[in-house]
């Protein structure tokens, strides 16, 4: 399928994505939103930075899962009473996704009152390579890397760092199945009253640790989100129900915001925005279940509420472009959302005016013959 050739990079490549870019706005106008998915690491971060000031677009990898995660980081704060400025995170992988999050949570501490630098001290992260320290910088750290590395000496021992850093919350964003092994969550358990797991991975079959292992070895204290579905866990009575960290909780509220708006460039703040909104959608029940984030069946309404923060966001910070401002913003997210419902069928008795079928041909039944159908 497709053409017998080796498929092209560097900057050939560059040069087809730049023409792509611009013939979809000359084709489909200036307000085109433009969504990256599944583009290979590098070139998700060389294309985000590339065209985020120049196009209205974003990479859902990137933004959207940096902004489930947080919201249920957020929502988690409604139990371990910490601000995100009081966790120390740490990441197992250090791909676009975890980029991806890392960067939205120096955004949130920002907003907290934190310094940049001081928000990066707080995470660290571990790849394939060890642990992100200054010393691999000129070996195989990338540019959008080095923020999070740290200048200590080299290790290649996640538990040994578990130990040392004592970290709040656990990320697991490398497709390493078993990644969070009984001694990695012991240690979580020995230094927090309720340690925060994400194991994130999916499908299930590569994620870092299942909710039954996080929750047995933790004694049921741990919060638990993965990336993947799982059934519901037993344990001691009760009954926990894993929290799935879905991007489709964010990015269709955020594009119908910022269309609705005329937003023409995507901050990462309007990512923050839409990962407020899904953590105040979690309840007080919800999170006696074990969930930091809400029903999946409540998406449809979330993703309208996430669509009505950004338009608010849009308009308080000037970056709206369809003036003027309307009062009642809930009717303008509404009128541009897709109804998918059709009308209830035609009375029997009812039939198509002759004349609709007279270019046709002279046949009053469009169906009666294929070729002219």
């Amino acid at each position: 399928i497709g053409l017998k050739q080796k498929r092209v990079s560097g900057e050939e490549y560059d040069e087809l994505i730049d023409e792509f870019m611009a013939a979809a706005v000359k084709r489909y106008g200036q307000n085109t939103l433009i969504q990256f998915e599944d583009f290979g690491n590098k070139n998700a971060f060389k294309f985000l930075a590339r065209y985020r000031d120049t196009y209205c677009t974003f990479n859902d990898d990137i933004q959207g899962t940096a902004s489930i995660v947080v919201a249920g980081l957020i929502a988690s704060q409604k139990i371990v009473e910490k601000t995100m400025s009081e966790h120390t995170f740490l990441f197992f992988g250090a791909g676009e996704a975890a980029i991806g999050i890392a960067n939205l949570l120096v955004r949130a501490m920002e907003s907290e009152g934190m310094s940049t630098e001081q928000a990066c001290e707080k995470i660290w992260m571990f790849d394939k390579h060890g642990l992100l320290v200054l010393e691999r910088e000129k070996e195989n750290l990338d540019a959008h890397m080095v923020r999070y590395a740290k200048d200590i000496y080299p290790s290649k021992d996640f538990l040994a760092i578990v130990k040392e850093i004592k970290p709040s919350v656990l990320i697991g964003a490398s497709a390493v199945a078993g990644a969070f092994n009984e001694e990695v969550l012991k240690s979580m358990r020995e230094c927090n009253e309720r340690p925060i797991i994400f194991a994130l991975s999916n499908p299930t079959a590569v994620a870092e640790c299942t909710p039954q292992q996080a929750y047995d070895v933790t004694e049921g204290t741990c919060l638990f989100a993965s990336g993947s579905p799982f059934p519901p866990v037993q344990r001691d009575g009760k009954t926990f129900i894993t929290g799935q960290g879905n991007n489709a909780y964010v990015f269709p509220g955020v594009a119908l915001g910022v269309i609705a708006s005329g937003i023409h460039h995507i901050s990462d703040d309007i990512f923050l925005t839409a990962a407020q909104v899904i953590s105040r959608k979690v309840s007080d029940e919800d999170l006696s279940k074990g969930l930091l984030y809400p029903p999946l069946s409540s998406i449809k309404q979330c993703s309208i509420e996430i669509a009505v923060a950004v338009v608010e966001y849009a308009y308080k910070e000037g970056i709206a472009s369809r003036y003027p401002e309307p009062e009642d913003k809930l009717a303008l997210v509404k009128s541009h959302q897709y109804c998918f419902r059709y009308e209830p069928s035609l009375p029997a008795t009812w039939a198509w005016p002759e004349q609709h079928f007279k270019p046709h041909g002279t046949s009053k039944d469009p169906c009666s013959n294929n070729k002219q159908k």
